[in-house]
């Protein structure tokens, strides 16, 4: 019997083995903060410094992310920097927003996340892979990360906002790039906490592409407004729909109901798009795990036409995405600053500290994972799967901050895998060569081209 492949390693910065000087950590953060964090950030429970921007602590014990996420949440609130880099795009959507305004948003848009909505999905989710499968020519070569922002985005339309969504085909997957390479970056004056009236040469960058996606929300509305307003009985009860019925005085606002289609239009989509990438480009480059689950894909859909049994009837499948969304996490950061001063146990947490929870150095700490760096889905199978501490794996976050559509995306990717690696197989090419980089979600510089072959 031939012996196990050592696992693939896929491409990561190196632990810096020293730390930076304050004007390369600058140039460091606006470039790739991926490649900032040193070898006592994969090593050590917890990091506490000061710096040039106040004092930082990254948190990377599993007990101690328990303490801020969830034991004593109510002292922490999302941190200066962070809110400085999103809410110029996202203002008081779901991802920024805070007090009321956070619990107002997140009862609103409950119903549509509950399971029997998610599962109401499925089938919508597994015709747009269907549709976006048959444009593939095999012997052709694709970004197979644009695609997959491609098809997340028509599977986000569908489903949330019923196919009417006013965006012009062919020029959302350029203009949601734009607006991460420029908005989506940290400035530099933010890291210096510097006053908001001074100009950001990246908010300056991104100003068209975000007056973009401002006009798209607001034709979208108008267009559902135009319908609720001929015939409400025949207007789709969706995420936009109800959205728009919670506004009022004791709902939402205007602008909050702009902000958070906004949110999910313009974000939503983007984080199953990246790790939907990172597992496939993986799998290729692991052919022994590849082969397992087109396996266990095709006996599942030999036996079973209902994608709603999908996720539970694919466990290996499951298993690599999780994997990929370990070793890339669609949100690498998790960013908190105390209220008021806090203790976990000899650590002093300061009032006004950044407090980094990064599931980014968390996911490939050497004291929490076997092989951190390697690609084994085989620590997301049934009967190891439990072993894994709550607070070591966080791809969707943890505590009542949680990403609200964590459901919705596992049953969207376990579709999309089963859909595409049923009929095609993905192999990477010589200009297949991606580097992680942190631009708000894990992307892949210089995209995923891969060759697309048919399955016979």
């Amino acid at each position: 019997m031939d012996a196990t492949p050592a696992p693939f390693v896929p491409p990561a910065p190196k632990p810096r083995t020293s730390p930076p000087s304050t004007l390369e950590m600058m140039r460091i953060v606006y470039r790739n903060p991926l490649e900032l964090w040193g070898e006592p950030s994969y090593n050590q429970p917890w990091i506490s410094v000061s710096g040039f921007g106040g004092p930082l602590v990254v948190a990377n014990d599993p007990g101690l992310i328990r303490h801020i996420l969830v034991d004593n949440v109510k002292n922490y609130r999302m941190s200066t920097v962070r809110q400085k880099v999103l809410r110029p795009i996202l203002r008081d959507g779901l991802l920024t927003a805070e007090g009321d305004t956070w619990k107002r948003s997140r009862k609103a848009m409950a119903p549509v996340f509950t399971p029997r909505h998610i599962f109401g999905f499925a089938q919508p989710m597994l015709k747009r892979t269907q549709d976006f499968a048959d444009r593939y020519v095999s012997g052709t070569t694709v970004d197979l990360a644009r695609d997959m922002t491609t098809l997340t985005y028509d599977i986000l339309a569908e489903t949330l906002f019923s196919g009417e969504i006013a965006a012009p085909p062919g020029t959302f997957e350029a203009q949601i790039d734009r607006l991460f390479e420029t908005m989506g970056r940290v400035d530099p004056l933010d890291l210096l906490r510097a006053p908001d009236w001074l100009p950001r040469i990246t908010r300056i960058r991104g100003r068209k592409t975000m007056a973009y996606f401002r006009g798209i929300v607001a034709d979208t509305i108008a267009l559902r407004e135009e319908h609720l307003a001929k015939d409400p009985g025949s207007a789709p009860q969706d995420f936009l729909t109800l959205l728009l019925r919670a506004e009022g005085p004791d709902g939402l606002t205007r602008g909050e109901v702009e902000d958070n289609i906004i949110t999910f239009i313009g974000a939503g989509h983007e984080t199953t798009a990246r790790a939907l990438g990172w597992t496939i480009y993986c799998l290729a480059e692991s052919p022994w795990e590849r082969e397992k689950i087109e396996e266990e894909i095709a006996s599942v859909l030999a036996r079973e036409s209902d994608p709603v049994k999908w996720l539970d009837a694919m466990p290996l499948t499951r298993a690599a995405f999780e994997e990929a969304m370990r070793l890339y996490p669609p949100a690498p950061s998790i960013n908190r600053e105390p209220v008021e001063e806090d203790r976990y146990g000899d650590l002093v947490l300061r009032k006004g500290a950044t407090v980094l929870v990064m599931p980014w150095t968390v996911h490939r700490h050497r004291k929490l994972w076997d092989k951190p760096d390697a690609f084994m889905p085989s620590r997301f199978h049934p009967g190891r799967r439990d072993a894994i501490d709550r607070y070591q794996y966080l791809p969707f976050g943890a505590g009542p901050r949680i990403c609200i559509g964590a459901s919705f995306a596992m049953q969207e990717a376990v579709i999309a895998l089963a859909v595409l690696l049923s009929r095609f197989r993905f192999d990477t090419v010589a200009e297949t060569r991606p580097w992680p980089v942190q631009k708000l979600t894990t992307q892949p510089e210089g995209g995923l081209p891969m060759k697309v072959t048919a399955r016979v």
